[in-house]
């Protein structure tokens, strides 16, 4: 009996101690767990689920060096920093490329083929078969300059040129000094067709109205109808002959290089503008 109380004495002073110890250990864990938790939280970066293409859409651009511009944050272009309005983009249609030249001053106060008074300090051109009033920009190849003009005139009738500007549209692509630069011309007027219409093919233009006759004879043995045009120039009075009322420039076109083929012609197609002046240069 004394050895069992002995025992239960200490026992009883034992369970405090342990209690004590085991509720020390219990609150430093607790301690150590949230501090650990709080570091983890502090580093951890929001991983993008594959799921969500919009969130790792938004990752991407947010690593870009410079944000792509908006309508809101877009520069303005450098024709706008001069105080020049920005050129629309060009309508779809009718575009080509080749050479373009200038006429001034033995052009300038005579009656363009449209029927008005060719000014050349207003921006207009000549074209062979774009419609009067079609409104091109005309884009010097050699340095990106572009210019908008008006068609009011037929020509020009040397061949590889596809248009003539008047002086002030060739001060505006810089191609006064060089005279012939390449070019690339895009019609900018909406709801026109440019290669719908009446076209004829010119083989050749006479000082003498005696040799336009007689070249009008020849080809009449083959070709119908054949038109003998007046054109009353700055060096005097020139006789155009024309072959053919064909419908559509392709056709027109295909006509022509069979005219070069067979007769050995130099041919330019050319709109027929029923009941305008004539003229051109």
């Amino acid at each position: 009996m004394t050895y069992l109380r002995a025992t239960c004495r200490r026992s009883d002073l034992c369970y405090p101690l342990h209690f004590l110890l085991n509720l020390a250990c219990f609150f430093l864990l607790l301690i150590l767990a949230g501090c650990a938790s709080r570091h983890a939280t502090a580093n951890r970066q929001p991983v993008p689920s594959a799921a969500s293409p919009d969130t790792i859409e938004s990752t991407k651009r947010s690593s870009d060096a410079e944000p792509a511009a908006t309508p809101a944050t877009r520069p303005p272009s450098p024709a706008a920093k001069r105080g020049k309005p920005s050129e629309s983009p060009a309508a779809e249609g009718y575009t080509e490329e080749g050479n373009a030249s200038w006429y001034g001053v033995p052009f300038n106060g005579r009656r363009a083929s449209n029927g008005e008074i060719y000014d050349m300090y207003k921006l207009t051109a000549a074209h062979r078969t774009l419609p009067f009033e079609t409104m091109v920009r005309v884009t010097n190849l050699n340095n990106g300059k572009a210019t908008t003009v008006r068609i009011t005139d037929r020509g020009p009738f040397v061949e590889n040129r596809i248009i003539d500007l008047s002086l002030a549209a060739a001060r505006e692509i810089e191609s006064i000094g060089p005279g012939v630069v390449p070019v690339r011309v895009e019609v900018l007027t909406p709801g026109i067709d440019p290669t719908g219409g009446f076209f004829t093919v010119q083989v050749g233009a006479f000082r003498d109205q005696a040799n336009a006759q007689r070249l009008r004879d020849r080809l009449n043995l083959s070709y119908r109808p054949i038109f003998i045009q007046l054109y009353d120039s700055p060096d005097g009075t020139f006789y155009r002959v024309r072959v053919g009322k064909i419908t559509g420039e392709d056709a027109a076109r295909q006509f022509g290089e069979q005219l070069r083929g067979r007769e050995g012609f130099t041919p330019f197609v050319v709109r027929l503008d029923e009941g305008a002046p004539r003229g051109g240069n």
